[in-house]
């Protein structure tokens, strides 16, 4: 793996923040093989290799083809292999066929990125704010994907009979459970919701708007594992009153039993994550789980899923940098649930609110444009970032998404109920 990116200039800020980002996703796939980082586990999942290479075809693409006068692409070739979504960008291959790209190379892929961080640290300072703001948005878009190739790593991992782990298990230090749940009840009445315009933010966090909230109450936590195994016991994926249809259904048909990566060994339930298989910690967070299991432990707990409007709201003010997040290369994993309505970091939480454009929403122009709108159909809106998220990446207003029966990422619940 190649070494840490040569900061031409630490004096402008921008290239010390482009630099940062793109040092930890180098460091992140820094233990894996070129075979490791060439696997493709799932449609839903690309290689290591490709997010590597597709953040840095975003950079190349949109700041330097269209910004900086003579520079070459690295590879005529690579816009075709490294396009994501972008149809404004012409054809590209197809994502369920990317783990046949056994070429490039890991090393000729690590080389592609040194080639754009040079070009990119060298060109930075001259750019003027509206391309500067591109650079923003790119660091952001590939700190997404620096979570992206975690849990796609850890999928394709828990393929091998071999179970490999990424990283070294760090040593377990017993806790104590967390306190049960208290409920924080809010009048309801019209809020103010969304992106204010201050700093960074993805265009679909914005316009900020006013929601009408009702009477109700969250849970000044996230529900544990130690929860969800009595919804196991008690017989919750075994009942079909507590599923929605279309969830009922996904169970039946793939067999599901408990959450993503759990197995029963010697009568104790374990779980597989980048640092290997181990028992579960009954305190943590239960997490990777789907939209539809969030749903019908909500509705076991005789609660329901706050909405996203409700959770931001209940949100705001809160230390959003303090989670537990990811902050350097190593392993990740949810801690002890807290309480004391800690809002940020551990495990995306599911909302019951479906992604859609807020009033008076308009996508970016130009490719970038499809960045988030074009999604707006069948998801629902997750919030408050995971341990794998990195630090500083997420707000009371951002809205990460996910089809509901996807649970490979960092993904679990706080409960809500109506007063």
């Amino acid at each position: 793996m190649a070494a840490k990116t040569a900061i031409q200039d630490r004096a402008d800020p921008l290239v010390r923040r482009y630099s940062e980002v793109r040092d930890l996703t180098c460091a992140l796939a820094a233990p894996l093989s070129d075979a490791d980082a060439s696997g493709q586990s799932m449609p839903d999942a690309s290689p290591a290799k490709w997010h590597l290479a597709h953040v840095t075809w975003f950079f190349e693409t949109f700041i330097l083809r269209d910004h900086v006068k003579g520079y070459a692409l690295f590879d005529e070739r690579f816009p075709f292999l490294f396009n994501s979504y972008y149809e404004a960008e012409g054809e590209r291959h197809a994502r369920p066929r990317r783990g046949m790209l056994t070429r490039p190379a890991l090393d000729d892929v690590l080389a592609y990125r040194a080639h754009v961080d040079a070009a990119m640290q060298a060109a930075i300072p001259a750019l003027d704010d509206e391309v500067k703001a591109l650079v923003e948005l790119g660091c952001h878009h590939e700190q997404q994907h620096q979570e992206l190739l975690q849990t796609d790593i850890l999928h394709l991992f828990a393929q091998n009979p071999l179970e490999p782990a990424m990283w070294p298990a760090s040593p377990k230090v017993p806790v104590d459970m967390p306190s049960p749940i208290r409920w924080a009840e809010h009048p309801g009445g019209l809020v103010e919701v969304g992106h204010d315009g201050e700093g960074f933010a993805f265009d679909c966090e914005g316009p900020r708007h006013r929601e009408l909230l009702h009477p109700h109450a969250i849970a000044d936590r996230t529900v544990t594992n130690r929860e969800w195994t009595a919804f196991i016991e008690d017989g919750g994926y075994r009942d079909a009153r507590h599923w929605l249809s279309d969830g009922w259904a996904w169970v039946k048909e793939n067999g599901v039993e408990a959450p993503l990566y759990w197995e029963k060994r010697d009568n104790v339930w374990t779980r597989f994550g980048l640092d290997g298989r181990r028992p579960i910690d009954p305190a943590a967070p239960v997490t990777h789980i789907s939209f539809f299991e969030a749903d019908a432990y909500a509705s076991w707990a005789g609660a329901r899923l706050p909405t996203e409007a409700e959770w931001e709201a209940f949100a705001a003010g809160r230390d959003c940098r303090s989670g537990n997040f990811l902050r350097t290369a190593g392993p990740v994993e949810p801690r002890p649930a807290r309480g004391g309505c800690g809002m940020f970091g551990d495990v995306w939480e599911w909302t019951g609110s479906a992604y859609r454009p807020y009033p008076g929403f308009r996508p970016a122009s130009g490719a970038v444009g499809e960045y988030n709108g074009k999604f707006m159909s069948g998801q629902f809106v997750l919030k408050g970032g995971s341990c794998a998220t990195p630090v500083g990446h997420v707000r009371p207003c951002y809205r990460n998404f996910f089809y509901p029966h996807q649970r490979w990422q960092f993904t679990g619940l706080r409960l809500a109920k109506d007063i």
